[in-house]
Parts: structure tokens; sequence; C-alpha cells
């Protein structure tokens, strides 16, 4: 089973970091709206110091969206989702392990971007390890729901916009907890714990839904 997965995981990655893979869209998107903020602005910094974990947490939301409706399309339009299906691996493990790769090739590069781009903002540096830890707990989560949209529309034509709609309501709760933790980190008007602890509570939560409701979208999609 474990060399199965991992199939599935090695197989995953090489997709989407070759040309073309969608891997590095995420980081670009990134990138250009945490450079175009400032010009919106205008060189207000202590504007951009209070919005800056804000604006980092909400790019990283918006650039996590891009390729999730692809973490189970590519697999339909190939015929080998047909062959996950019919796999003696559980069907639950193997959309974790998809998820896994997703959020390695996508989530993750987000991650360590986030301290190079928050120096852009003049973030103060408490802010921004609060603001790295905080994506590096909340992305997982982001990808997790995608997963569950992903399966529910991996058998629809053009349901980008589709799993965008599904996921943004539910990653919601991930922005405010990930922001309060923030603020919480360089205010002390209450502690880091508190919201950080919520927030991977959320991811855990969606750790054990995620991959179980998209086995089961995936079984009825094919019914």
């Amino acid at each position: 089973m474990s060399r199965a997965l991992a199939a599935i995981l090695k197989r995953d990655l090489k997709l989407a970091l070759r040309a073309g893979g969608g891997a590095g869209i995420g980081v670009i998107f990134f990138l250009a709206l945490v450079t175009i903020v400032p010009f919106a602005i205008g060189p207000d910094l202590p504007l951009l110091k209070r919005i800056g974990a804000a604006v980092l947490w909400i790019g990283a939301l918006l650039a996590s969206l891009l390729g999730l409706e692809r973490i189970f399309a590519s697999d339909h339009e190939d015929g080998s989702l047909d062959l996950l299906l019919l796999a003696p691996v559980p069907l639950a493990l193997i959309a974790a392990t998809k998820a896994l790769a997703h959020w390695i090739a996508t989530g993750l590069p987000l991650v360590v971007m986030t301290p190079v781009l928050g120096l852009m903002l003049g973030i103060e540096p408490p802010a921004l390890a609060a603001v790295t830890i905080t994506l590096l707990a909340g992305t997982p989560a982001v990808t997790l729901i995608g997963l569950i949209g992903g399966a529910l529309a991996a058998t629809l034509p053009r349901s980008g916009m589709l799993v965008a709609v599904l996921v943004l309501p539910l990653a919601i709760p991930l922005l405010i907890f990930g922001v309060a933790a923030t603020d919480a980190a360089v205010t002390n008007e209450i502690p880091f714990g508190a919201p950080f602890r919520l927030l991977c509570a959320i991811s855990l939560f969606f750790l054990v839904l995620g991959p179980v409701a998209a086995a089961a979208a995936l079984r009825h999609a094919r019914e």
C-alpha cells in the first residue's frame, strides 16, 4: 500500500512541476498581488505594516485556489481516475496523498515566499514570523477543502470557478483566525495561542473530513 501511495505522490508531483503543470502559477500570482498593493496604497509605510498580514493571507488564499480543480480533473481526462477507484488502496488515502502532492507543489512555495514578500510590505519580524507560521498551518486546510470541491467537480467541464465558489466560504474562518493570530503576536492584546489553536483545529478537522468526503464524492460521481 505504501508503495502505491508513494507512486501516486511522485506522479502527481511530476505532473504539477512539469512545464504547464501550474505549480508556479500560484507563486507568480502571489508575487503580483503583493507587489501591486504598495502601488495602490502609496508611500504609507505605517498603513502597509498594519494591513500587511491580511494582504499576505488574502494573497496566499487566492493563490491556493489556482489549480484545485486539476487535482482530479486530469485523472478523469486520461482515464486514470477509473483505475484509482478500482485500486486495492482505500480511496480516502489516495485522495489524501493527492492533496499532499498538491500542497507540496503549490502551498509550500507560498509559505516559503511569505518572509520575502513580507519584507516588501515593511512588516516587522515578529509579525512576519507569525504570518509565516499561520500560513504553514492554514494552507493545508485550503488544499483539503479544495480536495472536496475538486472531487465534486471532477467530471464537470470548466469547473475552476465552481471549485473556487465552493472553497472560498469554507476558507473564510482560516483567513479570520490566521490574521487574528498574527495581530495577537504583534499587539499582545490577546494570547497568540488562542486563534492559532483554532486555526490548527480547523486544519485537523479538514484533514479528517477532506479525504473521506472527496472519496465519497468521487464514488457518487462515477455511479
